[in-house]
């Protein structure tokens, strides 16, 4: 729908007719009164009418004037009201956190134990995707976010730089010869996420000793996916250590040949300018910096 007029004139004659100065509707907006009459030389030269004149050294409202006026104060005041509230929503509820679905299962699934949940400005609303969610629109408060650290519009603090590896099963994996880890790895099947393979073609180029040549190579769309795989002894995998480091101590996985490359990319937690204060943002800033600074301890199990 479409005014036919600039909002910026009708709020400087709505601010100048509540205040009946053009001095205060200016200190009122943040302009000079200069800026302020020109607006409403211009709202009356679009509808035809005058607003308002002086008379002497006041100002007074015409007939028309005293009938916008109300009506404007009452919509402005309705906006400022819809802003407000979607402030105090935004700030006051639980935490709204996106993150990848391999980061969200892999890395902070198992760190969840040792979140404070029930403490006061920890709350969390965590949901999962592969696209970027647009912070700036609100469509969540702070996102975990996989890459080269800088992305428009958003802080970005590193949590951990990430390596890659090759992965698999241990029970699977029982060889510390490597001439018979290779023999095996041309039997197997390879779950290789589609964001891997520059990652992979890297590492495999640069492997001490030849490249490896798996019995066949199956793309999917997450590394989340291969991990899953791995781990269910379907073949093998190609993904983070970082990620993978509480499968790996719980000895769900281990890595495969004694080679992992840097993957030039890193998590981070992501969060508009606007929320740096938030306390919300500051916990679960603190909570996660810590975690990613801890080594991950073997379970038992991965002990014997």
């Amino acid at each position: 729908m479409r005014l036919g007029v600039p909002l910026n004139a009708l709020r400087a004659f709505e601010a100048a007719a509540r205040h009946m100065s053009i001095k205060m509707a200016a200190a009122e907006i943040g302009v000079t009164p200069s800026a302020v009459s020109h607006q409403l030389r211009i709202l009356e030269e679009l509808l035809g009418v005058e607003l308002m004149r002086r008379v002497g050294p006041r100002l007074e409202l015409t007939e028309t004037g005293r009938l916008l006026s109300p009506e404007l104060s009452a919509g402005f005041a309705r906006i400022t009201g819809a802003v407000g509230r979607l402030k105090n929503d935004r700030k006051l509820g639980p935490l709204r956190l996106s993150m990848l679905p391999t980061f969200a299962v892999h890395w902070l699934s198992p760190r969840l134990t040792s979140y404070p949940f029930a403490r006061a400005g920890f709350e969390l609303l965590i949901s999962t995707t592969q696209s970027v969610v647009d912070l700036g629109a609100g469509v969540a408060d702070a996102a975990v976010r996989q890459g080269g650290g800088s992305w428009p519009g958003v802080r970005s603090e590193l949590l951990f730089d990430e390596n890659v590896a090759l992965l698999g099963r241990p029970a699977d994996w029982p060889w510390r010869d490597e001439a018979e880890m290779r023999k095996a790895i041309a039997r197997a099947n390879l779950f290789l996420s589609q964001h891997r393979q520059e990652n992979f073609n890297r590492w495999n180029a640069s492997l001490p000793g030849g490249p490896i040549k798996p019995a066949a190579i199956t793309i999917v769309d997450t590394s989340g996916l291969g991990l899953k795989a791995a781990i269910d002894g379907a073949g093998i995998t190609f993904a983070g250590i970082e990620v993978a480091a509480c499968d790996i101590a719980a000895d769900r996985l281990v890595p495969i040949l004694d080679h992992h490359v840097p993957a030039n990319a890193g998590y981070y937690l992501c969060y508009p300018p606007a929320l740096e204060r938030d306390r919300r943002i500051r916990n679960v800033r603190a909570w996660m910096m810590s975690e990613a600074a801890k080594p991950v301890v073997s379970t038992p199990a991965s002990r014997r």
